[in-house]
């Protein structure tokens, strides 16, 4: 059981706020019953509910993909810096999507929102080894002994240890990394730990997801069959 305009607010009807006003106007219906009152109880999974005479659904599980430009953080809300929500527009955030893992203030990239909460678990734990591929700008170039130490798992200088990762180098101060877990600013303390300290990053792919044919400050809705996809690729 839940509030109605609660249910109405996360189907994506319309704000908490607009829906006051919508239900003294009798727009609302619970069982072809007019209801005023957004604090009634239904059974969402039993009542029909309708606005305006169209059936309204319980909120739908969405993913959405954003090209994160850096400038913004990783939250949904900070007294002090914008956040990514700032970049999302009302329609999905009346669904409740949130970040899923976090990118650095001045880390571009790939950034998926999602309101499903199992996906979200299952996307940031280090169990389901999801990839996630960044490329770097960096100090020095990249030799094969960092990539190997990648490989074996690191230990940061506080004790941290890392699951093994892929270090490629594209040349001079130039660097792919791939990595399955999302430890804070994890990427950047790697490459700073073998004398590679970081001065650009943008991941670029998270699973079979990338960044093609989406400007930086973009986003996109998977499609039905990404959602399938990724949904089945991490199942428990």
């Amino acid at each position: 059981m839940q509030r109605l305009d609660k249910f109405l607010s996360e189907a994506g009807a319309a704000s908490r706020r607009e829906l006051k006003a919508i239900l003294k106007t009798g727009a609302v219906r619970v069982n072809g019953r007019v209801v005023t009152d957004g604090a009634t109880k239904i059974d969402e999974a039993k009542d029909a509910v309708t606005l305006s005479g169209n059936p309204v659904a319980a909120k739908r599980q969405i993913v959405l993909l954003l090209h994160k430009p850096a400038g913004y953080v990783t939250s949904t809300d900070d007294p002090r810096d914008r956040t990514v929500m700032e970049l999302i527009p009302e329609e999905y955030r009346r669904l409740d999507v949130v970040p899923v893992g976090r990118l650095d203030k001045d880390t571009e990239g790939l950034l998926l929102l999602t309101n499903d909460g199992a996906l979200q678990h299952r996307l940031i734990s280090p169990k389901y080894r999801v990839e996630k591929r960044y490329y770097a700008r960096h100090e020095g170039t990249a030799s094969p002994a960092d990539a190997e130490a990648f490989q074996a798992g690191l230990v940061l200088k506080d004790g941290t240890l890392c699951l093994p990762a892929k270090l490629r180098s594209l040349g001079p101060g130039e660097s792919e990394v791939t990595v399955t877990e999302g430890k804070y600013h994890q990427v950047r303390r790697m490459m700073a730990s073998r004398g590679l300290p970081v001065t650009y990053l943008r991941r670029d792919r998270e699973g079979f997801l990338t960044l093609e044919g989406l400007p930086r400050g973009a986003l996109r809705e998977l499609t039905a069959g990404e959602y399938a996809q990724l949904a089945a690729e991490l199942a428990p």
